[in-house]
C-alpha cells in the first residue's frame, strides 16, 4: 500500500513539474499599476536552447488560462501543434475597465485604451525579450474580452495572427468592421468564432449573423472557422471551443494522417518527395518557424514512393532524411533501397552498411540492415 501511494505521489509531482507554470507580477507604466501574469513554458524549454516558440496571450487569465494552457500542453505533447508559450493576464477585478470602449466611436477609451497599449507596447515586447519567441502570436478572449481582442485586428500590421473568439459580446459596429478587415487582409490570419445553442440570446444572434457574412469570405489569406455547439451554454462552450480552435489553427502542422495518405498522397501523379518539401515549406511560411520533418511523415512518403514505384524519389528523400535525422538509419536505408531498385547494388551495399552503424528507428533494426547487406552479397557474390 505504501509503495502504491509513493508511486502515485511521484506521478503527481512529475506531472506538476512538466507544467512549468510561472507566476509573475509585471509593473506597467501605461496602466500605472502592476498586473499578475501566469506563464506556462513548454516542457523542454530549458533543454532546447535554440528553439523558438509561438506565444498565446490569454485574457481573463484568472479562469481562462488553465483550460488554454492544458490544451496547449496536451496538443503539443502529441505533436498536433507546436510547443507554445502561454501567457495569462489576470483580470478578475479589472476586466470591465480593461476592455472599456466609448459609446460613440466604439473604440477603446480611458483604461481600455491604456490596456490595449499595455498588451502591444509593454507585455509582448517583454515576453519577446525574456523568452525565445517565434513570429506567430495568438490571442484568446471570452465574451467581453473576446470583443476586445478584435481591436488588434484593425491595426495596419496586426501583432496577432490568430484570434480565438469565445462567445464575444460584440460592440454594435464590430461585426461589420471584422468583415471588412478579413475581406481585405493581406497576410495570413486565423479567425475562430464560437457560440452555443444555450448561449445568451443576444450574443448568439449577433454571432450567427456574423458567421453568415464570414462563411462566404473569399480571401485565401484568412482561415476562418465557426462553431455553434449544441446543448452548451455561454460558459461550457469554452471547454469545447478551445481545442477546436487550436485544431483548426494548426491543421497543417499535424502529422500526415492515414486519410491524407490514402486520399491525397497515394493518388499523386507528381512526386511524393516534392509534396513533402512543399508541405513543410508551406507550414514554415504560415507559422513563421522551421521545424524538423517527422519520422512518421518520412515513412508515409516513402511508403507512397514504394507503392507507386517512383524509385528515383528515394535518393533525394534519403539525403533529406540524413540531414534531418543524421543519427538514425533512415536516410541510408532510403538511399540503399533506391539504389537497389535502380540496379546499382554496390551503392546499395555501401548505404546499407553505413546505416547499420547508426541508431535503430521505426521498423529499421540492425538485424534487418544486416540481412539486406548479406542478401546483396549473396546475390552478387561480393
Amino acid at each position: 500500500m505504501k509503495k502504491s501511494m509513493f508511486l502515485i505521489l511521484v506521478c503527481i509531482f512529475s506531472a506538476v513539474s512538466y507544467a512549468q507554470v510561472k507566476y509573475e507580477t509585471f509593473r506597467s507604466i501605461k496602466l500605472d499599476q502592476s498586473r499578475d501574469l501566469k506563464i506556462q513554458l513548454p516542457r523542454n524549454y530549458t533543454k532546447n536552447e535554440d528553439k523558438t516558440y509561438p506565444v498565446i496571450i490569454v485574457l481573463d487569465g484568472d479562469h481562462l488560462f488553465e483550460p488554454v494552457a492544458g490544451n496547449v500542453d496536451y496538443f503539443s505533447y502529441w505533436e498536433d501543434m507546436p510547443e507554445s508559450i502561454v501567457v495569462g493576464i489576470v483580470q478578475r477585478k479589472t476586466r470591465e475597465e480593461d476592455c472599456r470602449y466609448d459609446l460613440a466611436e466604439y473604440v477603446p477609451e480611458g483604461k481600455g485604451s491604456e490596456f490595449f497599449e499595455f498588451i502591444g507596447q509593454e507585455l509582448l515586447p517583454y515576453i519577446n525579450e525574456t523568452y525565445r519567441t517565434a513570429q506567430l502570436k495568438i490571442i484568446v478572449g471570452h465574451d467581453y474580452t473576446a470583443n476586445f481582442i478584435n481591436y488588434f485586428l484593425f491595426k495596419d500590421n496586426p501583432i496577432f495572427q490568430g484570434y480565438i473568439n469565445l462567445s464575444p459580446e460584440l460592440a454594435p459596429p464590430m461585426g461589420e468592421r471584422i468583415t471588412n478587415v478579413l475581406t481585405g487582409a493581406q497576410s495570413d490570419l486565423w479567425y475562430y468564432l464560437a457560440t452555443a445553442t444555450n448561449d445568451a440570446e443576444n450574443i448568439k444572434k449577433d454571432l450567427v449573423a456574423l458567421d453568415e457574412k464570414l462563411s462566404v469570405l473569399e480571401n485565401p489569406n484568412v482561415n476562418y472557422n465557426f462553431d455553434n455547439f449544441e446543448e452548451s451554454s455561454h460558459y461550457t462552450l469554452v471547454g469545447r471551443g478551445i481545442p477546436k480552435a487550436l485544431e483548426k489553427i494548426f491543421e497543417m502542422y499535424r502529422p500526415i494522417s492515414k486519410k491524407t495518405y490514402k486520399e491525397v498522397i497515394l493518388p499523386l501523379e507528381t512526386s511524393p518527395y516534392e509534396y513533402l518539401i512543399d508541405l513543410y515549406d508551406t507550414t514554415e511560411k504560415l507559422y513563421g518557424f522551421k521545424r524538423q520533418i517527422r519520422i512518421n511523415d518520412f515513412i508515409a512518403i516513402s511508403t507512397a514512393i514504394e507503392k507507386n514505384k517512383r524509385w528515383e524519389d528515394l535518393e533525394p528523400l534519403g539525403k533529406l532524411a540524413i540531414k534531418e535525422h543524421p543519427e538514425t538509419m533512415l536516410g541510408h536505408y532510403y538511399l540503399a533501397l533506391g539504389y537497389e531498385q535502380l540496379g546499382e547494388p554496390k551503392k546499395a551495399l555501401r548505404s546499407y552498411e553505413n546505416g547499420f552503424l547508426l541508431k535503430e528507428v521505426a521498423f529499421l533494426t540492425k538485424d534487418y540492415m544486416l540481412d539486406k547487406v548479406n542478401k546483396i552479397k549473396e546475390d552478387f557474390g561480393y
